[in-house]
């Protein structure tokens, strides 16, 4: 192989191994986010149930 085809894999090879890891630190990204929006949904949902409670309970205590 001449020196510019080495020389051709070598930054093709070096532009795939970024692509792969910028790739993966997207895709943890995404999963990261879905995963503290889910807790906050819930954390959220749990303050709108006791909340809701509170004002059942202070509504039938007169």
């Amino acid at each position: 192989m001449s020196g510019n085809a080495i020389s051709f894999i070598n930054t093709f090879a070096s532009y795939l191994v970024l692509y792969v890891i910028f790739g993966a630190c997207i895709v943890a990204a995404v999963f990261a986010g879905i995963a503290v929006r889910k807790k906050k949904n819930a954390k959220e949902e749990a303050q709108v149930l006791t909340s809701a409670e509170t004002a059942e309970t202070v509504s039938e205590n007169p």
